[in-house]
């Protein structure tokens, strides 16, 4: 029986045109609320709240974002970098923020995170493999921040719901 043989296509890829897409996904809201939509106004009074026993609070997502975003970002950008302890170096064990200047300082920190990102973004090779991060490319990582943040974001805006403080 005659073997058919199968053709390959090469698809080239416009770096330039897909480095735009990923920075946009990072900084934009597209089909998802943004970071900056759901924090955006979040009473301080409710931060710690666990509504209908919901194991973590605003606070606790809100850290988590932050804590998760820049190992991810330091794993692909640092050689030396080590990782926090999983799962609890990853979450905040209070579910009330410890102090009055936490949460601004928690958002801050991923907004700046964020900027880290999309700066490297700009000036690499965002498909090229990256050794010490197992050659993953940090176009790879970047999708890796994108996704989970939309996850923890949809996470957050469902609290929202339950704690009648979404307005969209």
């Amino acid at each position: 029986m005659p073997t058919k043989k199968t053709q390959t296509k090469k698809v080239t890829v416009d770096a330039n045109a897909f480095r735009k897409e990923i920075v946009s996904h990072l900084t934009e809201g597209h089909a998802h609320a943004s970071f900056d939509a759901v924090v955006k106004d979040f009473s301080a009074d409710l931060r710690g709240s666990r509504p209908n026993d919901l194991p973590y609070s605003a606070w606790q997502l809100i850290e988590h974002l932050r804590i998760a975003q820049w190992d991810i970002i330091e794993y692909a950008l640092n050689p030396k970098h080590k990782s926090p302890d999983f799962p609890d170096g990853y979450w905040p064990k209070s579910p009330e923020p410890p102090d009055g200047r936490a949460w601004d300082k928690s958002i801050a920190g991923f907004r700046a995170d964020r900027k880290r990102l999309v700066a490297a973004l700009e000036k690499a090779d965002i498909l090229a493999p990256i050794k010490h991060a197992n050659n993953q490319s940090l176009a790879s990582k970047a999708i890796l921040v994108i996704d989970h943040n939309a996850y923890h974001l949809g996470q957050l805006i469902l609290l929202r719901r339950l704690l009648n403080i979404w307005q969209h």
